[in-house]
């Protein structure tokens, strides 16, 4: 009879002791699935700017530890939510920004974007050409620039002959005091970066690594980021059909001119390698440093039997395989030039 009332008392304990284990299990699942909240700094209380310094492929979460450690923002996981959340963040450029303290994580993040707030900015813009780069460079009160674009190599597993297409485009901030080859072969190595995961030399064309930068150049000439991929395509068929590319921006690169729309047919007579209306085949290099998305563009053209483009109207470009459709087109993007709407 003890025996039994004791197993009895044990029985209860223990259903007890189950029925605590079980809340305090759902109450930590709670809590565990609840959101966090941590604290962000208010608008208008921001103090004095800081020094924040960006390295080449820092993390998000370490930039976000970084401003909170300087006591840029309240908590580092704020900005660090806001920067999984923000696509704009991808494009926080290495280098070093005055930033102020006690701003909220979205002011943190707008001022890292601003490229007023980087120290010795140097912006290289899609496509950028070696003489842009140099007149840049030298206008920025930088000496000996010609040396350094000849002294540094162009990037690992590259031969060609001088920096043209390997300076990537894209923003770079230095200290004072930065050379000018420090400069220089920080935009190669950052082309090296920019083609981290592609296989240049292994592509289905048989064309070798430069001549895929060169493809990627032309791309970045031509067109925008939408388009890029048909682009490509209509270059590859060409050159498949060994037709001449006829590409306008070959002649205004050999011209030393940009933003010309069309070529007089004198134009397109000019005796030159980079002149692709009277040479078949690719110019012998790039035109300008083009973009990874470029870049990606020369190696994965979309599908189509395309070998004709013109763009009709600003952000409207179009692609055929029938030539008497290409006239058709051309007439009415010179209608619409006539009609000035590409002054802008």
């Amino acid at each position: 009879m003890l025996q039994s009332l004791r197993d009895r008392t044990n029985q209860r304990v223990l259903a007890v002791v189950a029925v605590l284990l079980v809340l305090v299990t759902l109450g930590l699942r709670e809590i565990a699935n609840r959101p966090q909240t941590f604290d962000d700094f208010s608008e208008g209380i921001s103090e004095a700017s800081v020094e924040i310094v960006v390295e080449e492929g820092e993390s998000g979460e370490a930039i976000a530890r970084k401003l909170d450690q300087r006591g840029v923002i309240a908590s580092w996981q704020v900005f660090f939510q806001l920067a999984i959340s923000d696509p704009r963040a991808a494009r926080i450029a290495p280098g070093t920004y005055r930033i102020d303290t006690k701003i909220p994580a979205i002011e943190a993040l707008e001022q890292l974007l601003d490229p007023s707030r980087m120290e010795g900015l140097i912006t290289l813009r899609d496509g950028v050409r070696l003489t842009e780069v140099r007149e840049l460079l030298e206008s920025l009160g930088y000496e000996e620039v010609d040396e350094a674009l000849k002294k540094i190599s162009t990037p690992a597993g590259f031969s060609a002959k001088s920096l043209e297409g390997y300076l990537y485009p894209a923003r770079y901030s230095f200290e004072p005091g930065t050379s000018t080859d420090e400069i220089v072969s920080a935009m190669v190595k950052r082309f090296e970066s920019a083609l981290k995961g592609l296989d240049l030399g292994g592509n289905e064309f048989d064309l070798t690594s430069e001549e895929m930068i060169t493809v990627a150049s032309l791309i970045e000439a031509e067109g925008t980021p939408d388009v890029f991929a048909k682009i490509s395509r209509v270059i590859h068929n060409r050159l498949k059909k060994g037709m001449a590319l006829q590409l306008d921006s070959t002649v205004h690169y050999l011209q030393g001119s940009r933003g010309e729309i069309s070529l007089s047919l004198d134009e397109t007579k000019v005796n030159s390698p980079y002149n692709t209306y009277r040479v078949r085949g690719l110019p012998p290099g790039p035109i300008g440093s083009p973009t990874r998305a470029a870049i990606v563009a020369a190696l994965e053209p979309e599908e189509g039997n395309w070998l004709y483009f013109i763009t009709v109207a600003p952000r409207e470009t179009r692609f055929t395989n029938s030539y008497e459709q290409f006239l058709e087109w051309k007439q009415l993007y010179r209608e619409n030039y006539r009609k000035g709407l590409f002054d802008d």
